[in-house]
């Protein structure tokens, strides 16, 4: 039996995101928590405000560093 790799591009993260098949955080691998349209992580702060709002996420995806 041979082990494949399966690598996703941000892209593709961000979908499955959005589509509510995925609930790891792209930066961190923690779970996220989904508020309203938003997604947020509380490992390390990333918020991704409006990608569920069933339209193209809004770009000032951001991470609090410290």
């Amino acid at each position: 039996m041979n082990v494949s790799s399966f690598n996703r591009t941000l892209d593709q993260e961000l979908v499955a995101l959005a589509r509510s098949v995925s609930f790891e955080c792209p930066e961190c691998g923690e779970f996220v928590l989904h508020v309203q349209r938003d997604i947020l992580c509380r490992e390390c702060g990333l918020a991704m405000p409006g990608l569920l709002a069933g339209g193209t996420p809004q770009t000032d995806v951001h991470a609090e560093t410290g």
